[in-house]
């Protein structure tokens, strides 16, 4: 069993891509998503490419089944039972407000008041239990939320990460009452401090333990009715994938685990390439997801708002995300401006062109109009034809006809703000964070990313942009590239002159052993076993931290103590990269551990996705009017898995593939490499010649 699949499953379409490990074979598909039960477009995507489950060994899976139930608000009925006086932490989060400017706003937590129920007992910042848990109050207190047929519950307790005694026992008696696995603990989803951040993550995962693990269990029982015997996982936001009891009880890790997969295969690719600096740009049909990679490494994030007052405080990869995929729908408010998103066609009905019912223009509706876009030739095997009337009877009904424009005008208006804002999400994650982007190369992927290359390398000024060979199923590439992952946070804080290190190095050993334990349960073959030691430290009196990288290492799975003096240097080291200069006499305090137990992959070769033989000109299909700025022009159509190694497109040129359409635009050339990608890089000026 040598094969491995990955799956993506996005807001439009759902993405395959099958590797043969033994050969490097690579096979894709897209499928259209099916809703409200994506197994149906995930079973039919893999049937498009694997007649025989028989013969795979992993299935990995990136999902949107808990971004999608937190973002929509479809989790299910929940309970928390919670020490008494703290019953409102979620509902009073941070003090924030939802809009920065002005005194009105709106806020209701996924739990309401009356399913949030407290208990007597107390323990201190300390660790000290001031008043024992009152176990026959949390009896009561299940049976009632166990009365409003709540479907799972959350157990916060204060200061739980300090000394999880009284919740482990509270615990314990409602696994007892209660009929399935969905009970979560703040001291097992997150011991550390800050009471909000540790009942928000518990709370959420909660919420989508009954969507997410249903999800994965119906999708774990149909691959072993097809015959699968092999391993299936899922991929978390951090990046690296989990089994699947993993996932279903930390179902909260699954939150943008599909855009974190592509981020994963684009840093594959780009070191492949030779580029430790990338900022990809991920265009599905509802969503652009931007994330940076610099130096080689993806930026981690120890937390993210999915929403206003829904925080996940678990490792993710950054990632940006704005309402402009493809279809994102284009509308003129009230005072004549045009906008784009956040509303979006998805794949039902989709894009006006998809002659499915709906009315109002999208993006690439304004790109099937401008000609960018094959009408005869849709991806996804949706559809034969895509409907071009009516998709510019849309564009001038509900645009051109407001703002007084030409259909043509009124498209092109609607790609100029849709790439204006997608530059705008790249300055976010760049230039706003310190970052030129000149020096980073642009990796667009998704169904729609590569037909925007060209006018975001103008609106941003970066240099060239690296196409990959299957861009419209990255993250399902991901999927077979991303490592065993599993992250443990522990909260220490403790002044370092004070620090016991033999007991920091004894929760070292306690995560390092968890997690040499989950990667020997899977039946993965791994290259390595690594282990990553953080510290979130800072001068005492200073409410932020910096992220302190600890040189500790393991030997035959045994953690070596750190020193003092490591600590310190180490911290000395981080801040001055932050902060540019260190604090006199300054206290350092060590606030929390956290650890990383990753099992690394084999990675396959991605020269074996390379084309064999070839040539330009029997892969140039013939040509067709395009729309660029403000005029048509004649464009060349070729078939891109037909051109060779080395091979260079001028632009105006579009190349074809099943999964996306790359637009190579006017004063543009593309470029094949070693690997299949398509370099696009602005023409040599005889100035550059000069140079």
């Amino acid at each position: 069993m040598t094969r491995v699949i990955g799956v993506d499953v996005g807001g439009t379409f759902t993405d395959i891509f099958v590797l043969d490990e033994a050969t490097g074979r690579a096979e894709v598909a897209k499928v259209p998503t099916t809703r409200p039960d994506q197994s149906g477009g995930f079973l039919t995507g893999i049937s498009r490419r694997v007649d025989d489950l028989s013969t795979v060994g992993v299935v990995v899976h990136g999902t949107t089944a808990g971004t999608n139930a937190l973002l929509e608000r479809k989790g299910a009925k929940i309970g928390i039972i919670t020490t008494q006086g703290l019953r409102d932490v979620l509902e009073m989060r941070r003090r924030d407000r939802p809009r920065t400017w002005g005194l009105r706003g709106d806020f209701q937590p996924v739990v309401p008041r009356d399913l949030r129920l407290e208990v007597p007992e107390r323990t201190l910042a300390d660790g000290t239990i001031r008043t024992p848990v009152d176990l026959n109050a949390v009896r009561a207190a299940a049976a009632e939320l166990l009365d409003k047929e709540c479907l799972a519950v959350a157990i916060l307790f204060a200061n739980a990460y300090a000394n999880p005694e009284n919740e482990e026992k509270a615990v314990t008696v409602v696994r007892e009452m209660w009929p399935n696995p969905h009970v979560s603990a703040s001291a097992e989803i997150l011991p550390e401090i800050r009471e909000f951040e540790r009942f928000s993550t518990t709370a959420l995962n909660a919420y989508l333990q009954p969507e997410v693990s249903g999800y994965i269990n119906q999708l774990d029982a149909s691959l072993e009715k097809e015959g699968f015997d092999g391993e299936f996982m899922i991929v978390q936001s951090n990046g690296g994938f989990m089994g699947t009891d993993t996932a279903c009880r930390l179902p909260v890790r699954t939150a943008l685990s599909g855009p974190a997969a592509g981020v994963i295969a684009a840093g594959h690719i780009a070191q492949a390439v030779g580029f430790e600096n990338v900022i990809t740009g991920d265009i599905g049909g509802t969503s652009f997801d931007v994330a940076l990679i610099a130096q080689g490494q993806s930026m981690l994030s120890p937390q993210t708002s999915i929403d206003f007052g829904m925080v996940v405080r678990t490792p993710m990869i950054e990632i940006t995300t704005i309402g402009a995929g493809g279809g994102s729908i284009a509308w003129v408010d009230k005072g004549g401006m045009l906008n784009i998103g956040p509303e979006s066609a998805g794949s039902s009905p989709g894009p006006v062109a998809y002659g499915l019912g709906n009315t109002r223009p999208t993006v690439t509706d304004a790109n099937v109009v401008l000609g960018r876009i094959d009408p005869d030739s849709p991806i996804g095997g949706k559809l034969d034809r895509l409907d071009i009337d009516a998709a510019a009877k849309a564009i001038d009904t509900h645009v051109g006809t407001k703002l007084g424009l030409t259909t043509t005008k009124a498209a092109e208006a609607i790609l100029r703000v849709a790439n204006s804002r997608m530059a705008g999400a790249i300055r976010l994650v760049s230039i706003e964070r310190g970052f030129d982007p000149k020096r980073f190369a642009f990796m667009p992927f998704g169904g729609g990313g590569a037909l925007h290359t060209g006018a975001i390398l103008k609106e941003v000024g970066i240099g060239r942009a690296i196409v990959p060979r299957y861009p419209g199923v990255t993250s399902a590439m991901g999927c077979v590239i991303a490592d065993m992952r599993q992250d443990f946070v522990q909260t220490v804080n403790a002044l370092t002159r004070d620090l016991d290190v033999e007991e920091l190095r004894h929760v070292m050993q306690r995560h390092v052993d968890g997690g040499l334990d989950l990667l020997d349960a899977a039946r993965s073959t791994f290259d390595a076993r690594d282990a990553v030691f953080e510290l979130d430290m800072a001068y005492v009196g200073q409410t932020h931290t910096v992220a302190v990288p600890l040189p500790v290492s393991v030997t035959a799975g045994r953690v070596h103590e750190p020193t003092i003096s490591e600590i310190d240097a180490a911290f000395d080291a981080a801040y001055r990269a932050t902060y540019g200069r260190l604090l006199e006499d300054g206290v350092r305090r060590v606030m929390n551990l956290r650890t990383a137990v990753i099992g690394r992959r084999p990675k396959f070769d991605l020269a074996a996705l390379a084309p064999r033989g070839g040539d330009v000109e029997e892969a140039r299909s013939g040509m067709r009017k395009v729309h660029f700025g403000d005029a048509w022009h004649d464009t060349a159509i070729y078939d891109r898995h037909g051109l060779p190694v080395g091979a260079e497109i001028p632009g105006p040129a579009i190349l074809v593939q099943p999964d996306t359409t790359v637009l190579i635009e006017p004063g543009l050339t593309g470029r094949v490499d070693d690997y299949g990608n398509t370099i696009i890089e602005p023409n040599e000026t005889d100035d550059d010649r000069n140079d």
